[in-house]
């Protein structure tokens, strides 16, 4: 959507004083959204094209997790508006490892090589990283926060899961969630490196949070509002008890990677794109599956594979 020139026609006013704005995303959902609520601008986007910050009264800007599209845009966004920004402890020590870095398309290139992913997907992550990145422009040295503190009235949660340092903003039962709970889409939940070791296991843990918080209603990063975030947390943590069954079944006697055992699960049709989410959604699932003692792990700084137990 191209940015005109006043909130009102490109913020969308919803319930509970929210208002929304969708961008465009080139790949995935095909859009993001932030949301304005009570002075606080909730994420910015991937940071292409043009949006309408100069138009938005927010008194700081608050960011859910790293993740390009929900984070690209937050230097200019910041610039902009002059608002402060803040942002989860962890979520920005890996901001600053990913997007801070020269080599990271590189380090990712080599985990994936690690776990049996062919070269020549490795290779095109080299190359779409490096374009990828030119281009994310994150906001350096945000206020920081963590499990208990507060930013404008909204309590601040640690949801890792699909990241590692996800946070959710509570207030008066409405949760500004990022993509911890979508209505239609699962949110993706990877195993990367240099990051916490049981990523699927922190994701079931904050579902279960979910439920006993009961939150009114989810404003989320894709799709629409939540209005039953106990039953959706339920159906998404029976949807990984499925999967974590597929992979189970997918292990043998014999040593496979993570690589092999994805083609099983996830099918063998899939663009280097896909294959590399689906190798980190097998190996989190994996992980998961080591640790409840229905998979065993071997392997070096070489390659890693994984046996029944």
């Amino acid at each position: 959507m191209s940015s005109a020139g006043s909130i009102e026609q490109t913020f969308v006013q919803l319930a509970d004083g929210i208002q929304r704005l969708t961008l465009p995303l080139p790949t995935g959902p095909k859009h993001v959204h932030c949301y304005l609520a009570h002075g606080t601008l909730f994420d910015t986007g991937l940071g292409l094209g043009d949006a309408p910050w100069d138009s938005v009264d927010a008194e700081r800007i608050a960011i859910t997790h790293f993740h390009p599209d929900h984070v690209g845009g937050a230097q200019s966004a910041a610039e902009a508006t002059a608002a402060p920004v803040f942002q989860g402890g962890l979520d920005y020590a890996q901001c600053e490892r990913v997007w801070g870095s020269d080599d990271w398309p590189e380090r990712m290139a080599a985990w994936f090589v690690r776990h049996g992913v062919p070269a020549d997907v490795t290779e095109d992550l080299i190359v779409q990283g490096h374009a990828f990145a030119s281009f994310i422009r994150y906001a350096i040295d945000p206020d920081l926060l963590y499990e208990g503190s507060e930013v404008g009235g909204w309590q601040v949660l640690e949801l890792p899961g699909h990241a590692d340092g996800h946070l959710g903003f509570l207030r008066d039962g409405v949760l500004v969630g990022g993509d911890h709970l979508l209505r239609r889409i699962t949110p993706a939940v990877g195993l990367y490196p240099e990051s916490r070791p049981d990523p699927l296991g922190d994701y079931l843990a904050s579902l279960e949070r979910t439920i006993e918080l009961a939150p009114r209603v989810v404003y989320p990063g894709h799709g629409e509002p939540i209005d039953d975030a106990p039953n959706r947390a339920r159906e998404l943590i029976e949807h990984h008890r499925i999967r974590l069954d597929d992979h189970a079944a997918a292990l043998a006697a014999e040593p496979r990677t993570a690589y092999e055992i994805s083609l099983d699960v996830f099918g063998r049709e899939l663009t280097p794109t896909q294959r590399r989410f689906a190798v980190a959604e097998t190996l989190s699932h994996l992980e998961r599956l080591v640790r409840e003692g229905r998979a065993a792990r071997f392997g070096d700084d070489n390659l890693v594979s994984y046996t029944s137990p």
